[in-house]
């Protein structure tokens, strides 16, 4: 928002982080963000504090961008956070404000949101709804750049011009640069976002379990992928066999797609995305027992080298990361594991303490009796297998992505398992 040119105030509940973006310092990794945070902040159109009195004060519009995991035990999504940030700021409001929501929420929240606003405020309060679509590891440019501006409001209200006015003028660049606006009612805005999590996943499933039949039969699922991918009505991305997909979004967000439909009694519906999650789940058991079978029958003893802990590359976010899971559970079969993330290795040890890790694929692969490749860093793709040979026990690797050079690994000497290749 300051990149656009808009005069902002961040506002956290934790006073580290608030330090940290002040000095400029990124909290997590995102390429370029750094970059854009330090330059607004040197420009005086960003800063950021704790306070929820300065907001109410200072900003007629607040993008409420907070967190909407998973709750324990449950499919459903948790949103204790998204009502804090409410209960907390809507007393605080003097003048007619604005609350746009960015966070992937259930059907309905933001109807009930804005009810409970409008109780708590003795000003003119309008909750709105606009999803984002940013993806980890191109956010900035998502942001600065996105394929869909998408605004849900309330109907039969007048005041709906006034947010569809001011959401208009806050993304006016953006518009100018001819970027699809839809104006739709808070109901659909919310379906957006966990509907194309929904179709992601299940696209990504499909291929998966299409690979499952290609293991069973000897056909190559990535050549198969290709074929499909000239289809114009199916298309190529997301048609990449592998180790499924993790993350904070999707895997929560199907889930609570699910719940909510249920409680919607339309739970028949989307009933296909359990099979979705099952699915996706598999896969990682799968590259267990890949694993177990490079080592003779048991992994008891055997030493695993994991390149690969965040969930996807250019990331350091380790959210349901099938790769750190799937190390997890090779160590409890009696494995010594040793990780490797160009990134994500601080976050790693927080969540899996036990684990060895490395700070290069070298010290990785030491005496490894198999090597994983299970996140498509541009560092494992482009690893010149030879340059392990006198590091690892065992010419054996695993492509968990299938984004390496098959014939490169076969010609040095390796022996080479892919997800649904021959």
């Amino acid at each position: 928002m300051a990149e656009l040119g808009h005069d902002v105030i961040g506002v956290d509940i934790d006073p580290g982080k608030v330090a940290k973006l002040s000095d400029g310092v990124v909290p997590f990794y995102e390429p370029g963000l750094e970059d854009v945070l330090r330059r607004n902040l040197d420009a005086g159109r960003l800063r950021f504090t704790t306070s929820y009195e300065e907001a109410a004060e200072h900003a007629d519009v607040h993008f409420l961008g907070v967190g909407t995991p998973q709750k324990k035990g449950e499919y459903a999504a948790d949103l204790k956070y998204v009502h804090a940030v409410v209960d907390t700021l809507a007393p605080l409001l003097q003048r007619p404000s604005v609350i746009i929501g960015k966070s992937t929420v259930p059907v309905g929240t933001a109807t009930a949101l804005g009810a409970r606003a409008r109780a708590l405020s003795t000003a003119e309060v309008e909750v709105a709804w606009n999803p984002e679509f940013l993806r980890e590891g191109f956010a900035v440019r998502d942001t600065l750049r996105p394929n869909r501006l998408v605004l849900g409001v309330e109907g039969d209200r007048t005041a709906s011009a006034w947010v569809e006015q001011m959401v208009r003028e806050i993304y006016a660049d953006i518009i100018a640069a001819e970027i699809p606006f839809l104006l739709t009612d808070l109901a659909t805005a919310e379906l957006v976002k966990v509907s194309a999590n929904a179709f992601l996943a299940t696209k990504i499933s499909f291929i998966n379990a299409v690979s499952e039949v290609c293991e069973a039969t000897g056909a190559d699922v990535t050549m198969l992928a290709d074929a499909l991918g000239y289809d114009e009505r199916i298309g190529r991305r997301f048609l990449n066999a592998g180790l499924g997909f993790g993350g904070g979004c999707l895997p929560k967000d199907i889930r609570a797609f699910m719940a909510r439909s249920g409680e919607l009694g339309a739970d028949h519906a989307v009933a296909f995305l359990r099979e979705v999650d099952n699915i996706n789940m598999r896969r990682r058991t799968k590259v267990v027992d890949m694993a177990a079978r490079a080592c003779g029958g048991s992994l008891l003893g055997a030493n695993v080298a994991v390149l690969g802990a965040a969930f996807k590359p250019e990331s350091d976010d380790v959210r349901d990361s099938p790769a750190l899971n799937v190390a997890g559970m090779i160590q409890l079969h009696g494995a010594v594991v040793t990780v490797y993330d160009p990134k994500a290795l601080e976050n790693s040890r927080r969540v899996f303490p036990t684990l060895n890790y490395a700070t290069s694929v070298t010290e990785a692969c030491e005496r490894a009796d198999v090597v994983l490749v299970l996140t498509e860093w541009n560092e494992f793709v482009t690893l010149d297998p030879t340059e392990l040979h006198s590091v690892v026990r065992k010419r054996s690797v695993i492509d968990g992505r299938n984004c390496l050079n098959r014939a490169n690994w076969t010609d040095a000497g390796w022996v080479y398992a892919g997800l649904g290749t021959p």
